[in-house]
């Protein structure tokens, strides 16, 4: 297949967004404020990155959120009289937009392993979930105007009544992006990649990312099983020799966003070798960052964009400017 011009463009402006290493502040930057929201995302760009890397809800009326859960997060959200919302959480596509302002969620749940997980991550009472208009306001505001987006459409194959069907979310989301102008610095990633194969139909101007990891209980390669794995819209990873680079590039995604421990150098070399970026993640760790760098690859998705900029710069990597902007 033949690209056009511009989508060759648009790809490679993703793989290589004008520095060396790409970036990303994971939920904006979750490690230290509340994630995927305006304040995560203020101090994600005051830092400075290449890429605020975020999750995208759509609610029963049709906005696209940002928010990581399909249903509402019980150590996360607190109802309007304080308290935490029970398990399960409501589903984000079972509430209205004015539904999902009236939750709280800047405080983890005191006493929750999330809590201890994110230790230093500041409590901010009163953060709401904003939408993707209100993220978009918030960078123009801080006047950064090549930030890129790199958006992860949550829906589960396993999970199809606690979201809009992939069609409908891909185009809700594209839908979106074009009408903030998002478009041409957005990438789309997901583990389901149902919704990524809609993204190349509706908007191929817009490079796609295939995420996976390939090991625990949220393997979505699904190697050497029968069949193919729901996540991968038909494609069946032993068809690619086991390769997942080669799954990738059939994939039609530009970049391939494994978990950072399942990359090898082998596969590393083999995503080079077929143009594809390649975009580890969550890594949280220094010496992990180094060995990362080390090895070659295209970016690094973190919680901690502090430590990632510490990181780079004892490689004399250059670093992206802040842009210093209040929520």
């Amino acid at each position: 297949m033949i690209l056009r011009a511009s989508i060759v463009a648009a790809i490679a402006s993703f793989a290589m967004p004008g520095f060396a290493l790409d970036l990303q502040g994971h939920r904006g930057a979750r490690g230290l404020m509340p994630e995927n929201t305006l304040p995560a995302f203020a101090a994600a760009l005051s830092l400075g990155v290449t890429t605020l890397e975020l999750d995208a809800g759509i609610t029963s009326d049709g906005t696209v959120v940002i928010a990581h859960d399909r249903n509402l997060n019980t150590d996360i959200a607190r109802a309007a009289d304080g308290s935490y919302v029970p398990s399960p959480g409501p589903a984000i596509r079972s509430l209205s937009l004015s539904e999902v302002g009236t939750y709280d969620v800047g405080v983890l749940r005191p006493g929750s392993s999330y809590a201890r997980q994110f230790a230093g991550q500041k409590r901010i009472a009163g953060t709401r979930i904003p939408t993707l208009a209100e993220v978009a306001a918030l960078v123009r505001k801080s006047g950064n105007t090549t930030v890129r987006f790199n958006i992860e459409t949550k829906l589960s194959p396993a999970a199809p009544d606690q979201t809009a069907d992939p069609e409908t979310f891909a185009g809700t989301l594209v839908a979106a992006l074009r009408a903030e102008g998002l478009a041409g610095r957005t990438a789309i990633q997901s583990f389901d990649w149902r919704t990524l194969k809609a993204v190349q139909r509706m908007a191929p101007e817009i490079p796609t990312v295939c995420l996976t990891i390939a090991r625990g209980a949220n393997d979505n390669v699904q190697a050497g099983r029968a069949g193919a794995s729901p996540w991968l819209a038909g494609l069946d990873v032993d068809a690619f020799g086991g390769s997942v680079p080669k799954l990738v590039k059939a994939a039609g995604c530009a970049v391939w966003s494994p978990f950072f421990r399942d990359l090898t150098a082998e596969a590393l070399a083999e995503s080079k070798s077929l143009d594809l970026g390649v975009v580890v993640w969550t890594v949280n760790d220094p010496a992990d960052m180094a060995r990362l760098i080390d090895m070659g690859v295209d970016g690094i998705i973190t919680d901690y964009p502090d430590r990632l900029r510490t990181a780079a710069a004892e490689k004399n990597i250059a670093l992206p400017a802040p842009t210093p902007v209040e929520p």
